[in-house]
């Protein structure tokens, strides 16, 4: 969907392109929110650069009270259309511009990718897929969608 927005101090409209949501968006929520995790954004927007960017979800966990406390950031990928090789490349240019966005503006977040246990178990074990995860160090929740639990953290 497109949204068009004022931007106060300018001029002038600025287009920002909102995804929607991944279909399984909500599940992964859950999944984070049973293992702990504080749902701080949904989503969680980033200006940096002169680019407005929405990343689905910012999280926090509390190691301890006298502790900071972890802070992530996940982006949510479904790989259900009929191209995974397309919905990789598109997951993978997010995570690179919202990682380089985050280490600049939030720099004790970490991002993730999240991903369905299915898609981890097929595409995600490709030999391509993997040296492309290891190259550009995805770091990867994978979610089972069915019992809403995370089943592994990839880093």
């Amino acid at each position: 969907m497109l949204d068009y927005r004022y931007v106060s101090n300018k001029t002038y409209y600025q287009l920002i392109e909102m995804s929607a949501k991944d279909s399984c968006h909500d599940a992964v929520k859950s999944a984070l929110q049973k293992d702990g995790w504080l749902i701080t954004d949904d989503p969680l927007d980033i200006s940096f650069g002169g680019v407005q960017m929405y990343i689905d979800l910012g999280a926090e966990r509390l190691i301890a009270a006298e502790k900071n406390g972890e802070k992530i950031a996940v982006e949510i990928k479904s790989f259900l259309s009929a191209s995974a090789i397309s919905e990789f490349h598109t997951a993978l240019g997010q995570f690179i511009n919202y990682r380089t966005a985050l280490k600049a503006e939030d720099p004790d977040r970490i991002l993730y990718l999240a991903v369905p246990l299915e898609t981890y178990n097929t595409f995600f074990s490709l030999n391509f897929t993997q040296l492309i995860i290891q190259d550009n160090q995805l770091k990867i929740i994978v979610c089972d969608l069915k019992t809403e639990v995370i089943v592994t953290w990839k880093s």
